[in-house]
């Protein structure tokens, strides 16, 4: 039997995640900042604030059994990158620091329990920019070559990491934003299928596919296009 830990479990794709596993009949640590707006019955409540090492370390010593780490907590603050630093430094503290941190602290534990596996939810803003989100789509290009390295760094323990990219999912995240947006669920059940088939990568839908295949090309036309040049 799986035994999952979930990131940013109260709420959006962490939640389905969550949901989705414990269908599956896995044992799940479901996370969030506050212990109480976990509210899946069946689920193990964890209160984790990713930014706090001494709260990570108490998260892995606790989620002794996990052979799956699902790291899907994050923020967007819209911050450019020219503007005030705080907001940068606070996309990058949780989707690149916070994330590592994490992984850090439970590659031993994978280790212990066979090896496991890795997911990181990336984006298909970690291979471009977009205007209003300077710093999420740099903290997730980070993120993004961070699975690269680690699947190269936990190879030798047998641990799979995975990176998953997608464009909108409908989630409070994305609320104030138009645009075709994939149901959670979708999201969860293809990602949970990628890593049960070994795949290294999740490219789920049909926006993240294009903006991946741009990389092979003349950025300016990528870029004019973005921009309605």
């Amino acid at each position: 039997m799986t035994t999952a830990f979930v990131t940013g479990a109260n709420r959006g794709l962490g939640r389905h995640f969550a949901t989705e596993l414990l269908a599956r009949g896995a044992k799940v640590y479901a996370a969030a900042r506050r212990a109480d707006d976990i509210d899946l019955p069946g689920a193990h409540p964890i209160a984790l604030d990713i930014t706090d090492p001494s709260a990570v370390a108490a998260a892995a010593a606790t989620a002794h059994d996990v052979d799956l780490l699902i790291n899907n907590a994050g923020i967007s603050t819209g911050a450019p990158l020219l503007g005030d630093l705080e907001g940068v430094r606070a996309e990058m503290d949780v989707n690149f620091w916070g994330t590592l941190s994490m992984v850090r602290a439970f590659a031993p534990v994978l280790a212990a329990n066979g090896g496991g596996a890795v997911v990181n939810v990336a984006s298909a803003l970690s291979w471009f920019a977009a205007p209003g989100a300077g710093a999420y789509a740099v903290s997730k290009a980070a993120n993004w070559n961070m699975s690269n390295a680690l699947r190269l760094e936990l190879a030798g323990q047998g641990t799979q990491v995975t990176s998953v990219h997608l464009g909108l999912a409908d989630t409070d995240m994305a609320k104030a934003i138009d645009g075709p947006k994939t149901d959670p669920a979708v999201v969860a059940a293809r990602t949970l299928e990628a890593v049960e088939a070994g795949d290294l990568e999740v490219v789920v839908d049909e926006w993240s596919a294009m903006v991946k295949a741009s990389l092979a090309g003349d950025p300016r036309r990528f870029y004019d296009r973005l921009l309605g040049a």
